[in-house]
């Protein structure tokens, strides 16, 4: 009976073993290698991201070198007042560029809005003062208090085109060492200076709309303009950032001197990138005095209580 069960299991452990044999042998044919497969995936999906972001570019660019209309009623207010005259010196129309808003559309908003923004203020403070709060004062003081309040509207135009200033400065600040990069390669391969900032322009929109709106400008412009140092310089100013003066102004310099452009835009490519490590060392460094007054305030509280809290239970227990 023994040698049965003996023989019984000596039969299924060869059984076994020769089905794993098999298994092993016929593994490669009967499982396929789907790698290539979903490499294929993976760059039919890089692909289709590309011409996305492409076509999103286009539309950002058609957007932005077409021009709009003024609304009519903006318009009219402008032509009533003659708010017009505030153009004389060109100040207002390069801070709205530096911003990003270009054309005669805004600029009439712009002026327009500066004359609505204290007549709405000054609604809304009325509102507030006689409907909600009532105080106890006479008339003339109410009114007193209303005017410095509707005043603080003229400068709030002002203010919202500064905030998209700084976001667009700082959008531009993060993606230029990139776009640098991306220049002196196409520069070194032997495109001219019109295609290179166009393929940039291309490719670093999905990092940084505002710059390559910036680029597609500057591309505009090195075609049709007589001078190129006329359009370096409109970038210049357009971005206001050291960084980028620093390079258009190299650029001017290696076409007035036929330098090389690759070794200048190598050497600017390290210094923007040298600059943007030193301000991230400068912020990390700020960052203990930072948080001084917020532990003062939040954090040694919390730790006196945990510490002398069980002292006092005990006290009052005993």
């Amino acid at each position: 009976m023994i040698d049965a069960y003996q023989d019984l299991l000596i039969i299924s452990l060869i059984a076994v073993s020769a089905f794993c044999a098999v298994v092993a042998i016929g593994w490669p044919y009967l499982a396929t290698d789907r790698l290539p497969t979903r490499m294929r995936q993976v760059v039919d999906e890089g692909e289709r991201i590309r011409r996305r972001e492409r076509a999103r570019l286009n539309n950002d660019r058609k957007h932005v070198l077409r021009r709009h209309e003024p609304k009519k009623i903006y318009a009219a207010i402008v032509d009533r007042f003659n708010l017009a005259r505030d153009l004389e010196d060109g100040a207002t129309i390069h801070l709205l560029r530096k911003a990003g808003f270009r054309g005669r559309a805004p600029v009439i908003a712009f002026l327009a809005m500066r004359l609505l923004m204290p007549l709405a203020v000054l609604g809304v403070a009325a509102f507030y003062m006689f409907v909600v709060i009532q105080p106890d004062l006479p008339l003339l003081a109410q009114i007193v208090l209303l005017l410095p309040i509707s005043y603080v509207g003229y400068y709030l135009p002002g203010l919202y085109v500064k905030n998209k200033i700084a976001k667009r400065q700082k959008s531009i600040k993060r993606a230029w060492p990139d776009a640098l990069d991306l220049l002196l390669i196409c520069v070194e391969s032997g495109m001219s200076s019109e295609h290179a900032f166009r393929k940039v322009a291309d490719e670093v929109g999905g990092q940084s709309a505002e710059l390559a709106e910036e680029l597609t400008l500057t591309t505009a412009e090195l075609s049709f303009l007589p001078d190129r140092r006329t359009a370096y310089e409109n970038l210049g100013r357009r971005t206001d950032l050291e960084g980028v003066k620093s390079v258009m102004t190299g650029l001017m310099q290696s076409e007035q001197y036929g330098t090389p452009l690759g070794h200048a835009l190598r050497v600017l490519a390290q210094e923007n990138r040298s600059m943007r490590m030193s301000e991230a060392d400068k912020k990390a460094a700020a960052l203990s005095p930072k948080l001084t007054v917020p532990m003062i305030i939040f954090f040694l509280p919390v730790l006196f209580a945990v510490i002398i809290t069980p002292a006092v239970i005990q006290i009052m227990n005993s």
